[in-house]
């Protein structure tokens, strides 16, 4: 048996104090370990589903391609007609978009114009599993037939000046690469261009998309990784190479507000910009799909004065906006934007 302590004594005192660092030290341990918990619970999540994300895409390259393509192209389009009849969310910002293309059309005739739109997107992405195992000749053969307008871009290379290929989400745009990276090797000039992308989560899946597009023959850079984006593509532009940019959609947040199917919309100044800067010539290009292949088309060029200003860029800019919309509006279900475009859009989606 313990002896008992008087209250108020000194060893009472130091075993009081004792007793209630302990007890502060098990609360601050108890706070720390939650905090820990929480914060391990929160990377959990993302990783988590990025995993997921990225196990489905590489399960998508290795069972899609396997399968009879027939086989593949009929359960794509499968999903597609599913997605159309659920309208979910990006269903229905396609069919927002595509009324502000085709503004007279009915709702039956929007209806079915949606239900194409998806299909080709679903069509894109079963060819993007499978184009890694597809016969490369035949493919380029069949697509072959169906590229136009291609002359002044080619001309340019030849004569050593850069070009900016500007186009929206359209079509197959991974195949419209390959076959002019094989073009060029057919005319035994450098095999490769250079493009940006977003960046995609989780960092294993972007890098999947990487390795795919690279091994394609393109040079692939993230938007966001901060200036050595834009020194590299000036410098390939400089060197007499190709550069193609999305240019259906402002990613960067500082795009400028130019008129775009006759509503305001926000796009992206840099294909101007570069054109601008290096002399580089700024052309217009829209993949699309035939029904049995591919096609590619390339509108006319757009005067950009070399160091040109400000004021110049925007003409440019506009210019280009109205050369897209030209390009997609002869065949819109080919046009893949399921995001917001138009300003009065991004104005709602804040509010």
């Amino acid at each position: 048996m313990l002896p008992q302590t008087p209250p108020g004594s000194a060893t009472w005192r130091a075993a009081s104090l004792r007793t209630q660092g302990f007890v502060s030290l098990r609360g601050q341990r108890a706070a720390a370990r939650s905090r820990w918990t929480a914060a391990l619970a929160g990377r959990r999540a993302p990783d988590l589903a990025g995993a997921v994300t990225d196990a489905g895409f590489a399960t998508g390259w290795r069972l899609v391609r396997g399968l009879p393509e027939p086989v593949a192209r009929h359960a794509f389009r499968l999903g597609a007609d599913l997605a159309a009849r659920r309208d979910g969310p990006g269903a229905h910002r396609l069919r927002v978009n595509l009324h502000r293309v085709v503004p007279d059309a009915t709702p039956d005739e929007l209806d079915a114009l949606v239900r194409a739109g998806l299909r080709s997107y679903a069509r894109y992405w079963c060819e993007a599993f499978r184009l890694p195992a597809m016969d490369r000749a035949a493919v380029l053969a069949r697509m072959d037939p169906h590229v136009t307008g291609m002359a002044p871009m080619f001309e340019a290379l030849q004569q050593g000046r850069g070009v900016v290929a500007a186009l929206p989400h359209s079509g197959n745009w991974d195949l419209a690469g390959l076959w002019f990276v094989e073009t060029q090797r057919r005319m035994g000039r450098p095999a490769r261009f250079t493009t940006v992308v977003e960046r995609l989560r989780p960092e294993s899946l972007y890098r999947r998309f990487v390795a795919y597009r690279e091994s394609l023959g393109f040079e692939v850079l993230a938007v966001g990784d901060g200036p050595v984006v834009y020194r590299t593509l000036t410098q390939r532009l400089r060197e007499g190479g190709l550069v193609c940019l999305v240019a259906d959609r402002d990613l960067s947040a500082s795009g400028l507000e130019v008129s775009f199917f006759g509503e305001p919309a926000r796009l992206p100044t840099g294909p101007a910009r570069l054109a601008a800067l290096t002399g580089a010539l700024l052309v217009p290009a829209f993949p699309s799909f035939t029904p049995d292949g591919w096609a590619a088309a390339m509108g006319d060029p757009i005067p950009v004065p070399e160091r040109g200003g400000r004021d110049d860029v925007a003409k440019a800019t506009q210019a280009l906006a109205d050369a897209l919309a030209s390009l997609i509006a002869t065949a819109p279900h080919d046009w893949h934007m399921l995001q917001r475009v138009w300003s009065a859009d991004l104005q709602d989606r804040g509010r």
